[in-house]
């Protein structure tokens, strides 16, 4: 059975109503902003000290549930609050952090061990080093797939699905 053109409006207009949701939803999404710094939210960041309180609210009066121990950590800041940073580490783990504590400089965590380091964004390129699982590295360049990232005096390209610290759709240079 054909339909006439006629028959298609009501689809078409279904079509477009749904796409323009859409469309509004990941625009929203994508401009969150932080209400403090006006960057964007979520992202990422590293921890400047080797130890950082992580409390229970945004202020020095609320409890300390626990203590980041590893400088250069990455997390990712998914809200703020004056001075204050929530923030969460690769578990899932995180609470409010003093921004003093925190810095802009990005790192990325290896999840994959033994994370093959290649001299170019080409995995048939020389393998320069490999990095063990949890090594904390300096991010560099990344494009679609690849990051640049140096860690113990190495420096290369590795596939951005091991890195925690990069979002996937992230371009960097």
């Amino acid at each position: 059975m054909r339909l006439s053109l006629f028959a298609w409006r009501p689809v078409a207009a279904a079509l477009l109503i749904a796409a323009s949701g859409l469309g509004q939803s990941v625009a929203q999404a994508a401009e969150q902003r932080g209400s403090s710094t006006n960057l964007p939210l979520p992202r990422y960041v590293s921890l400047k000290t080797a130890e950082g309180n992580v409390r229970r609210g945004p202020s020095l009066s609320h409890r300390i549930d626990w203590v980041f121990k590893r400088r250069d950590l990455p997390l990712q800041v998914t809200a703020e609050h004056g001075h204050w940073r929530r923030v969460q580490d690769r578990d899932g783990a995180g609470g409010w952090v003093h921004y003093a504590l925190l810095s802009g400089v990005r790192t990325v965590l290896v999840e994959h061990d033994m994370l093959q380091v290649h001299s170019r964004p080409d995995e048939r390129s020389p393998v320069i080093a490999a990095f063990e699982l949890g090594v904390i590295a300096r991010l560099g360049d990344c494009d679609a797939v690849w990051c640049n990232i140096s860690s113990g005096g190495y420096r290369g390209w590795a596939p951005k699905k091991y890195l925690w610290g990069v979002a996937p759709d992230e371009l960097r240079d």
